[in-house]
This record gives structure tokens, sequence and C-alpha cells, in this order.
């Protein structure tokens, strides 16, 4: 009796003979020095593993820059960083004397009672460098390098926003607590979209992924994104999660997101997104040690113009840790419950003067 294999057999042969033709390839090519592109078992490019944008390159070019530094400036700008930072990591003086009452006078950590100790900060120490080029900012379009102007509704709606809030305190009201303070979500635009390096530290992501999911997470604050692959089922336009409803599909070897619903309090740059911004990423392995990261931000409501930029992920051989934010969130029962103790004091004092 003849045999005549099933079609299922058939597509088990096809497939094993054509991993085993990419397995043959790869060897040869690595046998002769070449890099190869790393596979999952569907054939695309792997992205996995633990990667980092921090960088010293500006989000924004100054305007009399050019668009790449000269071999001679990065070296200068980065020498310039490394020297720095030793001098800031040097041991604290045990005799300094103590800060003064209200902090130093500078903003962030450092404004208080001394913040961090430099030890700790991990800003960057490199030049981005894009395509072989220096960069002298992430953004790349517009060509200029810099943010495109507001729209009339963006400042009218930001003007609204600040006259409400300048009716209290910035930590008068559990609703106007700022989201870092309370370790929501990564501080500036760490978890994206777009991922932004934040330039203070752990500017580090490790990414997961499957044929029907990719999951990126971010050190800071342990933000996680799920991004789900193949035909997008968009959420209603009034569910608008934490780093908003993303999808993803492949186009040749590149990863291309697309996310919309962005969640309201999720700012850039103080500038909350409509509900028609739409955020395009695309990640390109280039090499062993380097993702090729793209965005395009598209908010007509709020932007004269899509933005976008381009950043160097580079692998990061290290491990990532959970970042211990002090979860001001969970303090908050705490905190109101020491307001409203105020309020009885203040209370009780106005009573006894009557």
């Amino acid at each position: 009796m003849r045999y005549t294999p099933s079609i299922l057999a058939v597509f088990l042969m096809v497939g094993i003979t054509g991993l085993f033709s990419q397995v043959t390839a790869q060897v040869q090519a690595r046998a002769a020095g070449q890099w190869v592109m790393p596979r999952t078992a569907d054939g695309h490019p792997d992205l996995q593993g633990n990667w980092t944008n921090a960088t010293i390159t500006p989000i924004q070019r100054r305007r009399d820059q050019d668009a790449v530094y000269s071999p001679e400036e990065a070296l200068r700008l980065e020498g310039g960083r490394a020297a720095r930072t030793e001098a800031l990591n040097q041991p604290s003086d045990p005799d300094r004397k103590a800060p003064p009452v209200g902090g130093d006078g500078s903003t962030g950590a450092a404004g208080g009672v001394g913040g961090y100790n430099y030890f700790w900060i991990d800003a960057g120490s490199k030049v981005a460098k894009f395509n072989g080029e220096l960069r002298t900012s992430l953004i790349v379009d517009p060509p200029d390098g810099r943010y495109p102007s507001r729209t009339d509704a963006a400042r009218q709606r930001m003007s609204e926003a600040s006259q409400f809030r300048r009716q209290f305190g910035q930590y008068d009201n559990p609703e106007n607590r700022p989201l870092a303070e309370r370790c929501i979500v990564s501080f500036g635009s760490n978890a994206g979209p777009p991922m932004l390096p934040n330039y203070f530290y752990n500017n580090n992501y490790t990414i997961v992924q499957t044929h029907d999911h990719i999951m990126i997470m971010t050190e800071m604050v342990h933000d996680v994104r799920i991004i789900r692959m193949g035909t997008p089922k968009p959420l209603p336009k009034n569910v608008r999660p934490w780093f908003g409803d993303s999808w993803g599909h492949w186009e040749g070897d590149t990863l291309v997101v697309e996310t919309t619903n962005i969640y309201p309090l999720q700012t850039f740059r103080g500038i909350p997104p409509s509900e028609h911004l739409k955020v395009i990423e695309r990640f390109t392995r280039a090499d062993e040690e380097t993702i090729l990261y793209e965005f395009t931000v598209d908010d007509p409501t709020m932007y004269t113009e899509p933005w976008g930029g381009e950043i160097p992920f580079q692998a990061f051989d290290d491990m990532l840790y959970e970042y211990s934010c002090h979860e001001g969130n969970y303090a908050l029962t705490n905190i109101l419950s020491g307001a409203r103790y105020q309020e009885r004091q203040r209370e009780r004092t106005q009573f006894e003067q009557r």
C-alpha cells in the first residue's frame, strides 16, 4: 500500500527542514565571525533580555547645535561626565555641617536633606549613537530636534489645569498628590510610551517575548507594559489604562507597536494626553548589543505636528532588581489622618482663644 503523508505531516517536515536550514546558516555565520540575528521558535527576531537607554544625549537639541556631534565633541562630553561622576562619588565628609533648615534650595532629592549619594546615581555616561551617528538630541523629527509647538487647545487645557491646582498646595489633597511621590508610575517617561531616559537612574528594562505577547518591565517603579500581538481589538475610547492599549505586529524584522487610550493623568512635560493621542514605536535588533528604538507621537489636539525620535537600547549585562519606592500611596491613610489631626488641633486652639 502506498503511503501518502498527511498535510500536517508535510507542514511538520517543511518546518523542521526550514528550522534545520536556519540553524545551519547561523552556525556557519558564527564560524565565520559574523553576527546572526537571534530568533524565537516562530522565526521572529528575539528581543529578550535586559536593556538600558541611559544616555547623556538630551531629548531636545539646543538651538545652536547640529544634529550630530563630532567624535572629538563626544569624547569631551563623555570625559566631562566621567570626571564629574568620579568627583561626586568621593566619600562624604563625616564632619560636614548639617544641611540648612528646609533643604539646600536645590530641586530634586538633594533639595531636602541630601537625597542620594552619587554612588547610586546612573544618569548615563555615553552620547547616544544611532546608525553610526553621535546624536545631539533624541528627537529627530522635527529636523531641528526640538519639540513642536503646542496647539491653542493645549495651552487652554494647561492653563485651566494650572488655575485649578493653584487653589491648593501640591500635597493638600489625595487627588493632587503627584504620581511620582506616590510611586504609582515611573518618574518621567521611562515606561512610556514613548520610553525615554529619565537622566537620573534605573533606565533599565527586561523584555520577555512569546508568539502572542511581549512584556516590557521597567525597573523604575517596576512598571510593566503588556503588548498584545495580532489584529488589534481596541478598547472603548473611555477605557484608558496606565501605559495605554498597546498592539504589536511584525514588519519584516521590526516590531511595530501602536498605543492609544493612554491614561489622562500620565502627562509628559506637564502636557496631558488627549483622547486622540497615538504613539507608534519600532524595535529593530541591530546587533548583539543593540536594539534601535524609534517612536512617533501623534496628538493633533495637543501638538501642532507629530514628533518623534530615535534611541539606542544597549544590552544591560546585569540584573534588574525590584525598585523599592517608598510607596507613598500605601501611606496615604496615615498622611490624611495626620492632616485631620492638625485640623482638630487648630480648631481646639481657636476654641480656647475665644
